[in-house]
């Protein structure tokens, strides 16, 4: 498995600019401003209808964001939340508003007795390793990394499971698409910050429209990054909307009417601007559709099932089968996926729609292998 730190990719970035968190809204409790919320309270019908595990208590820290950033943050929790109602469980959350915060929020789960700490991002890797190796008799995950050492060297961790996502295959799909649904042949992607499992998505997405352009003789651009040199444009936040707005003012005014945000909230700035132009989006993480209100302009969603996946490990957990093998989210087993075209259902042509349909048969039976230097 390919496990970067941050510090070895930050040079990838060709737009830097300046991030900022989001405070929560929930009591705190000691471990710092925003650590350690938590929520004893089962669904009501949990108790009676299901499994009682309330002695067991599932703790998750979020990276900037908070858990209502519309993607990757939220996806987590509702695997946190999924687990509590399904399984009959505690759990509590800290959101963080910056770096300096993922060690004292982890610190502050570890002090409430979490059985099952999990981190929600790449940024949390040092954080929950130094916690995971700290205390042995705590079981860790990490959404979106792996563990390393000093030298970025791939590491086992005993009791730390990384929960990973092979994007690229989905987002593989979503670049056929766009280049397929171009009316301008040129289209965008940019990321919040230059780590693998943003730069994984446009990857990706490049080549989908690589595949295209192949397929049919075309000559479809793609603005915003460059697969072989790692370089393109990034807002270096995951929250700051002003930064998705002047990137897709950007794009927009070089042609681009499609643009993939791979950056969480920012995004939602890319939407703002795109209101009311001819300019399409596609969505990440979770069916933008669905939890943005810019779902007419969605073409579709790269999936990745991030709660389902947190779910799942809880779930092992619980039932004492704890393993630190790392699970990574695919086509072929449901982790990764394309979302509805819904509004755009009527637009996508038929042709397209069977291309689509044949290359992910083609990637799940193994015939079409999507590359990556970001994948895990």
């Amino acid at each position: 498995m390919r496990v970067l730190k941050i510090a070895a990719v930050s040079a990838a970035a060709v737009m830097v600019l300046a991030a900022c968190g989001e405070a929560p809204d929930e009591e705190t409790t000691e471990g710092g401003d925003n650590a350690a919320t938590e929520t004893d309270d089962v669904a009501e019908d949990t108790e009676a209808a299901g499994p009682d595990n309330s002695d067991f208590k599932a703790c998750m820290i979020s990276d900037a964001g908070g858990f209502d950033d519309q993607s990757f943050n939220q996806a987590a929790h509702s695997g946190l939340t999924a687990a509590r109602d399904s399984l009959g469980i505690t759990i509590a959350d800290a959101e963080s508003n910056s770096d300096a915060e993922f060690a004292p929020n982890i610190d502050a789960m570890v002090q409430q007795d979490c059985n099952f700490v999990i981190g929600a991002g790449f940024l949390l890797e040092d954080a929950i390793q130094a916690a995971a190796e700290a205390n042995p008799d705590t079981n860790f995950g990490l959404v979106d990394s792996g563990f390393s050492d000093e030298n970025f060297a791939p590491v086992e961790i005993e009791n730390a499971k990384p929960i990973l996502f092979n994007t690229s295959e989905a987002a593989f799909l979503a670049g056929y698409l766009a280049a397929g649904m171009t009316e301008t042949d040129k289209v965008a992607t940019f990321g919040g910050l230059p780590i693998p499992s943003v730069q994984i998505f446009m990857d990706g997405f490049s080549d989908g429209i690589n595949k295209y352009n192949e397929d049919n003789g075309t000559a479809v651009e793609l603005l915003g990054w460059d697969k072989e040199a790692q370089n393109g444009s990034f807002a270096n936040s995951f929250d700051d909307q002003s930064q998705g707005a002047a990137l897709g003012e950007q794009f927009i005014s070089q042609g681009a009417d499609i643009i993939m945000p791979v950056a969480g909230p920012v995004g939602l700035g890319t939407a703002s601007v795109a209101e009311g132009t001819d300019t399409k989006l596609i969505w990440v993480d979770l069916d933008g559709f669905e939890t943005t209100e810019y779902g007419d302009l969605i073409l579709t969603s790269v999936l990745k099932e991030i709660g389902s996946a947190v779910e799942g490990a809880i779930t092992e957990t619980v039932e004492g089968s704890f393993t630190n093998e790392p699970f990574v989210g695919t086509l072929e087993n449901g982790g990764v996926a394309l979302a509805p075209f819904h509004d755009f259902e009527d637009a996508v042509p038929q042709e397209l729609k069977d291309k689509l349909a044949e290359y992910e048969e083609m990637i799940i039976s193994g015939e079409l292998v999507i590359e990556s230097p970001n994948a895990p």
